[in-house]
């Protein structure tokens, strides 16, 4: 093997350790696992370009979070913030079948483990949940990456100036500033107030037991008096125990004979793949991952992510037997 095609395949290998972070990284900048993707794969091409005028006057991780950092805040630049449809508009008044849906680039979507290394998955994984990347959505682009260096991988303020051009006074100033919002915005949240509790497995298993037989009453019995559901990529969202019954029985068409795959989102939170009876009825197919956040031991708020490109990137079957 030649000098070349060593300092290739050294390349390669120094940047697929760091992939998992890197792609955890970008999620969090970013909102959505398939821009995650898109956005570390775009590094990795500007590393193999680059690699030849790489100066080792920083290291070799922060050369590549530098490099990553700028693809992340040139696609924020060019985008909206993305939201949730709860954060989006009020819930609906007259509850009718959903039909308006916004761009994919208007939500947050949840996102599959980054690595299978145990020690990893643990690394702060509060700050994986839905509710946190939802706030972090609304700081400004440099002080959501000051925050994220230094408050999840726990970088120094002079590794943090080094990857983001700034001074480490600047550094320091952005991450008050980040700080200072994020705490007000955590103390407006309900959701965040319920990151901390438990999932309760009896009631998860009771709300897949009645979706599959899709008993309504049954469903609507598991609400929280003031639990919703929503359904990116719909923005429109259903609030309170009646309208969650008038809902259920406007789309029992599409739902009844549905069935859930157990999987993990967002930090090992627990999760439901939904498939749906294909139009032939001969099999089912994907359709939802619902995301059940809990208040009291019942269910606050649905969050149904219908968007099925996610289930071949959460490793999902592409149909079910009947």
């Amino acid at each position: 093997m030649n000098e070349t095609a060593l300092e290739h395949a050294l390349e390669l290998q120094l940047f697929d350790r760091l992939k998992p972070e890197l792609t955890s990284f970008c999620y969090r900048m970013l909102g959505s696992i398939e821009d995650a993707d898109d956005a570390v794969q775009e590094t990795f091409i500007r590393v193999w370009q680059s690699w030849n005028s790489f100066r080792q006057e920083s290291s070799y991780k922060t050369w590549v979070y530098r490099i990553a950092s700028n693809i992340c805040l040139d696609k924020l630049r060019q985008a909206k913030r993305r939201t949730r449809p709860v954060d989006f508009s009020d819930p609906e008044a007259s509850i009718i079948a959903p039909s308006e849906t916004l761009p994919d680039s208007s939500w947050i979507w949840p996102a599959p483990a980054f690595s299978e290394n145990p020690e990893e998955i643990l690394i702060r994984k509060d700050t994986l949940q839905l509710c946190f990347i939802t706030l972090l959505q609304i700081l400004p682009l440099r002080q959501r990456a000051v925050l994220i260096l230094k408050d999840v991988f726990e970088w120094s303020s002079k590794q943090i100036a080094e990857t983001l051009g700034l001074s480490p006074a600047a550094v320091n100033s952005a991450l008050q500033r980040a700080t200072e919002t994020m705490d007000r915005a955590k103390l407006r949240s309900e959701e965040y107030s319920l990151m901390d509790v438990e999932p309760d497995q009896e009631l998860l298993s009771r709300y897949v037991e009645a979706f599959e037989r899709f008993d309504i009453h049954a469903l609507v019995a598991l609400f929280h008096e003031e639990g919703h559901m929503s359904m990116p990529p719909f923005p429109m969202w259903v609030c309170g125990k009646d309208d969650l019954f008038k809902f259920f029985s406007l789309t029992r068409w599409h739902c009844d004979g549905s069935r859930f795959l157990p999987t993990t989102v967002n930090g090992g939170y627990p999760a439901f793949a939904q498939y749906v009876p294909s139009s032939d009825k001969t099999c089912l197919v994907p359709w939802g991952i619902h995301v059940i956040v809990m208040k009291d031991k019942k269910i606050f708020h649905i969050q149904n992510f219908i968007n099925t490109k996610l289930f071949s990137r959460f490793g999902l079957p592409e149909q079910l037997d009947r």
